[in-house]
């Protein structure tokens, strides 16, 4: 820090001397000064400043950069140049996938200037608030989007730029072979723009634990960014949406093989030490997978997002990471709440008189449970405020106040174990005399525990309460198909069929919305098909089997070969869909016969079939 305001003396004396200057990340920037007191510097090995300029505009915002001493900017120069031409291809494809894509500028050797994107924050920083094991935990982001998001219309376009921007950056960080991904350099915006910095590693060039490799997943894609995606902890249709963005945006890159190829090898003589013989640009082309037709690379890449997707690894390398960070925190950051987005005091809010539960709600958005309606009172205010909060909510208020008072000072939490179903009405309501009583005694603990900002914080009306206040609307759930009758078959499943020199492609996509077994359970489903009339069974074929979804993904290729156009017209695809039940019979779900004489097969159909009763297929 010393270090530091010495070093800004001079860049002042610098602006008194010559009034202002044009920065090198951009001629267009003209700044007149420097702003100290927001100046600072980050964690990380090469302690990068956090730079802060007054702009010569006076109607314009301080212009805040980052220096860096100690990396070769270089190669962040040309891994963004590439991400911005992907991002060029896509845009002329008509596929907009929302990147944010900043500014890098390389002022000498192992030094340079980068953009600092505003109204965002780290993956670490927003896990951390559910404490240092947030990292392994499903809600931080989705919860963070909807602190910052609160009406419903503002996070549904949070969670559709987030899904846009996370395909983009997951087929770019695969294709350059973006190493060294941490929670610490991956970067959430409000709006919901997820995006990666810090590009010291590319092309595969992995850091090293002795003999393994720090990277172990293909990509970055964490069960927190689906559940975000899916809008709870069950895959969902929205899924579906991601995995085809992400196939679609691979396939366009793969077309333009040789322009990445051209352009790298441009750069081989330049001495960045990553990029420096021909195994470098034989990543990429390994990663492209040129010689593959589209569909089969579009099975690749599904499978490179379900291999990221369970890859513990990759939360492991982000909880490592929130670890070697904590020696960095200082002692007087001072802990918040993940829902809040601000903090409110005694002073701000007025004091709280008495607090009062006085029911439980059930609620199926983003996720079925139950929630707490409190009443709260204040000497200031004549009427009554309602705020609605669920018991993890409570729980976090609990452990955050641990955190700053000894346990004595603290009335004692309500146990989260219960026996039986976790969820039930019984529960609930015991649950709410509990936590009743919890409330009561703590703002009639002791003065500094009462009166503290966490726990003006946590009473505060947040705009999800405003729009409820003291209401008891009936809840619906956002998505009914969990409340299907018992037995009743249902759903749709997304083919693309095509048929190539007597070879029939069936392409099974996704199924969405399949029913729950009889027992309340999700399936594991799977798709057999067989070529109509068949009565040896030589034409059966079979997917993978998915686990416990009613929403699954597939992408995987059926083929029928050797058969003539004449004979194709007299069958008929006949496509069930069963739930695997090991020592059991399998139970059918649903099922769908296709004429194949309806189809014009001289170019691919794709589209959604109904799944029914023993009838026909519809488009």
């Amino acid at each position: 820090q010393a270090i530091l305001r010495e070093g800004l003396e001079d860049v002042a004396q610098f602006f008194k001397a010559h009034g202002s200057c044009r920065l090198p990340l951009s001629p267009s920037l003209l700044v007149k000064g420097i702003v100290p007191r927001d100046c600072s510097y980050f964690n990380s090995n090469a302690v990068p400043l956090k730079l802060s300029f007054q702009n010569v505009d006076p109607l314009g915002e301080n212009i805040r950069v980052i220096f860096k001493c100690g990396d070769d900017l270089r190669q962040d120069m040309l891994t963004l140049q590439m991400i911005r031409i992907m991002n060029k291809i896509w845009v002329q494809e008509g596929l907009d996938m929302r990147m944010v894509i900043f500014r890098c500028f390389s002022t000498g050797r192992g030094r340079g200037m980068v953009e600092m994107i505003p109204n965002a924050e780290t993956l670490r920083k927003i896990q951390v608030e559910h404490g240092v094991t947030g990292s392994f935990k499903d809600r931080p982001l989705a919860d963070w989007l909807q602190k910052h998001n609160p009406e419903e219309d503002e996070y549904e376009k949070a969670v559709e730029n987030f899904i846009y921007s996370c395909a983009g950056c997951c087929v770019a960080t695969y294709v350059l072979g973006i190493c060294d991904r941490h929670n610490d350099n991956i970067m959430l915006k409000t709006t919901g723009h997820m995006f990666h910095i810090d590009f010291g590693r590319f092309l595969g060039h992995a850091q090293m634990f002795g003999n393994i490799k720090r990277d172990r997943a293909p990509f970055v894609f964490t069960s927190d960014m689906a559940y975000v995606i899916n809008g709870g902890d069950k895959p969902s249709s929205r899924f579906h949406d991601f995995v085809d963005l992400c196939c679609q945006a691979y396939n366009l890159i793969r077309k333009h093989t040789h322009l990445f190829l051209n352009l790298l090898g441009l750069m081989l003589s330049c001495g960045i030490p990553e990029l420096s013989d021909l195994e470098d640009l034989k990543y990429v082309y390994d990663a492209l997978r040129p010689q593959d037709s589209d569909a089969d690379a579009t099975t690749y890449f599904t499978r490179l997002i379900e291999s990221s997707l369970g890859s513990v690894a990759t939360k492991l390398n982000f909880f490592i990471h929130n670890l070697a960070q904590m020696k960095f925190t200082g002692s007087d950051a001072r802990p918040t709440l993940s829902f809040a987005p601000r903090t409110h005091t005694l002073k701000t809010s007025g004091r709280i008189r008495d607090v009062f539960l006085c029911r439980h709600e059930r609620v199926f958005n983003p996720s079925k449970g139950y929630t707490y309606v409190v009443k709260v009172q204040r000497d200031n205010a004549g009427e009554v405020t309602f705020v609605q909060r669920t018991f993890e909510e409570f729980q976090e208020l609990h452990n955050k106040l641990r955190l700053l008072f000894p346990s004595s000072l603290l009335p004692s939490f309500p146990s989260r174990f219960v026996i039986g179903r976790s969820r039930g009405e019984a529960v609930a309501e015991r649950r709410k005399e509990e936590l009743n009583g919890y409330i009561w005694h703590l703002i009639h603990a002791a003065p500094e525990v009462a009166e503290c900002d966490l726990i003006y914080t946590f009473f505060h009306p947040l705009p999800r309460d405003e729009k409820a206040a003291g209401t008891n609307p009936t809840p619906k759930p956002a998505d009914a198909t969990w409340a299907r009758s018992l037995g009743k078959v249902g759903g749709e499943v997304k083919l693309s069929i095509s048929y190539k020199n007597n070879k029939l492609f069936i392409m099974v996509m996704h199924i969405r919305g399949l029913p729950p077994l009889q027992d309340g359970n999700d399936p594991d489903p799977y798709v057999k098909t067989y070529l109509l009339p068949d009565p040896q069974k030589t034409t059966k074929r079979k997917t993978k089997v998915a686990r416990k979804t009613c929403n699954p993904t597939y992408n995987e290729m059926l083929v029928y070969d050797g058969i003539p156009r004449g004979d194709l017209e007299q069958r008929e695809l006949r496509l069930s869909v069963l739930s695997e039940e090991g020592f059991w019979e399998n139970i059918l779900l649903g099922e769908v016969g296709i004429r194949l004489r309806d189809l014009d097969l001289a170019q691919e159909k794709m589209g959604w079939f109904a799944l029914g009763s023993r009838g026909h297929g519809t488009l």
